[in-house]
């Protein structure tokens, strides 16, 4: 079942500012607020859907890969992000401030609750990945070592005293319109309603310590350099009960010896002799999964293309493989001998050498001349 356009979903353009897109996130968040829609599964959904595009779409950087590529910018073997929906507690640790007001006296509260207590996200580590064509032809397994930060072993957590565990303290301002009541985040807990009791010696001051840990990272055939993918829960952890942050992979795509690629095709240069140009050839050429055999006609020119399908880069929407396109460049000696120079003054005048071309032979230039005369 194909996903649903960001766009649609959030019932904005793609020309919609910064400011028009929180506005209609926060318009579709409130429809389906948990809170308002009480055991109502399709409107937790909808509420899921709304803040995934809205993760997207408020980030410049995922909004512009994803103008480019669709949700294959995101979706990808092993819990890459953007394919799966966002728990809740996702969703009120990275837009609870777009709320303000509309709930609980100022909260973004914890699904289910209105209480205002939420758990802390870890934050996001990042590394770049770098891969051969070959890799990203096939797909691959890449094993990667992060120093992660994770909880401390002995750490104890408490409630919080300033909010009392609420995660948020309530305010009340008198006003010409009379007494107006608004919620912050607990500045002392930071919102998660629990503060550190003990904590070992090698610990910092939120309970955590840099562990090495190997993260297994599945990469699907078809990316494409400089996308990024998101493997969940392989960032840094939360103090408490929090929610672990992300490990964002950056991909850098190798430069071939021979091969260079244009979108999901590659292209190569394929240099043969006056002599093999003229008598044909089989020749043997690199291709991204080894090397295969191709026959060159006689008389062929510099400047054909020879197109063998389905030998490129798959397509990240499993829309098949690019093609290998072969670039023949007939190579002129620099230097000749003696009988060499002979046999070539000769056929200066020889009939058979004097240039004919056909319509297939002729330069692009001159096949957009032909079309315009």
């Amino acid at each position: 079942m194909s996903k649903k356009d960001f766009y649609e979903i959030l019932g904005v353009s793609k020309n919609a500012s910064a400011e028009e897109i929180k506005k209609a996130y926060r318009k579709k968040a409130i429809e389906f607020h948990p809170d308002k829609n009480p055991g109502n599964k399709e409107a937790e959904e909808n509420f899921k859907t709304a803040a995934e595009a809205y993760e997207v779409l408020s980030d410049p950087d995922k909004k512009a890969k994803y103008d480019q590529y669709g949700h294959a910018a995101f979706d990808g073997a092993g819990g890459f992000g953007g394919g799966h929906h966002m728990n809740m507690d996702d969703i009120f640790s990275q837009f609870g401030d777009i709320f303000g007001g509309a709930f609980g006296g100022g909260g973004f509260g914890g699904f289910g609750g209105g209480s205002g207590q939420r758990r802390a996200k870890g934050s996001n580590l990042r590394i770049k990945v770098k891969l051969t064509l070959e890799e990203i032809a096939n797909g691959v397994e890449k094993k990667v070592k992060v120093k992660r930060k994770v909880q401390a072993p002995g750490v104890k957590y408490k409630t919080c005293s300033t909010c009392n565990g609420q995660g948020q303290v309530l305010r009340v301002t008198n006003t010409i319109l009379g007494r107006m009541q608004s919620a912050t985040t607990c500045h002392v807990c930071g919102g998660t309603g629990q503060t550190i009791e003990s904590k070992p010696n090698n610990a910092d001051a939120h309970g955590m310590i840099l562990e090495d840990e190997t993260v297994s990272i599945k990469i699907p055939a078809g990316v494409v350099d400089g996308m990024q993918l998101k493997v969940s829960g392989k960032g840094n952890d939360a103090p408490g009960n929090g929610i672990p942050g992300d490990l964002i992979v950056a991909i850098e795509e190798l430069e071939h010896e021979f091969l260079k690629r244009e979108g999901e095709n590659l292209h190569y240069d394929l240099y043969i002799s006056v002599a093999e140009a003229a008598l044909g050839a089989s020749k043997e050429i690199e291709a991204v999964n080894g090397k295969v055999r191709i026959k060159l006609e006689e008389g062929i020119q510099s400047g054909k293309i020879l197109r063998l399908k389905g030998k490129g880069i798959p397509s990240l929407n499993n829309y098949g493989n690019g093609d290998l396109l072969v670039h023949v460049n007939v190579w002129t000696p620099k230097s000749l001998t003696k009988e060499q120079r002979q046999f070539f003054e000769k056929a200066l005048t020889d009939e058979n050498f004097i240039p004919k071309p056909e319509k297939s032979d002729k330069s692009f230039f001159e096949k957009v001349k032909d079309m315009f005369s």
